[in-house]
């Protein structure tokens, strides 16, 4: 009989030991916290600051209530809403915004409403949509 060669111990130790070892559990988890509490939404993107009356068009409320957006969002896939961009940062807006936590002022009907912009829900622009 011929003598088993180390290098072959050694392989058949290691697969041994690698179907003994227990699988590994592993977990990823990210908290982004709450929601802004803005009276009319807030913007899709980072620090999430208070969107003005206006920014968000009538798809985006139900029953008065902000839907979310952003990591908060939680639509159909095929959502697509439109905004008003004029009332953006990232497109020179630099007017009165209101704080998380005010309430908002009277309500803003949705034939004031001058989107020109359609998004998603989470920020993209629509391809194909004004």
């Amino acid at each position: 009989m011929r003598p088993i060669p180390s290098f072959a111990l050694a392989a058949i130790a290691g697969i041994a030991l690698a179907a003994t070892t227990p699988p590994a559990q592993s977990q990823i988890s990210v908290s982004i916290g709450a929601a802004p509490a803005c009276p009319y939404g807030y913007y899709d993107y980072a620090p999430y600051s208070c969107s003005p009356s206006g920014y968000y068009g009538p798809q985006y409320f139900n029953g008065g209530a902000f839907i979310g957006v952003g990591p908060w969002f939680h639509g159909a896939s095929d959502f697509h809403g439109t905004v008003d961009n004029r009332l953006d940062p990232q497109h020179g807006y630099t007017g009165a915004r209101p704080n998380a936590g005010d309430k908002p002022d009277a309500r803003t009907t949705a034939t004031a409403f001058k989107g020109n912009e359609e998004r998603d829900g989470r920020g993209n622009v629509a391809k194909g949509k004004k």
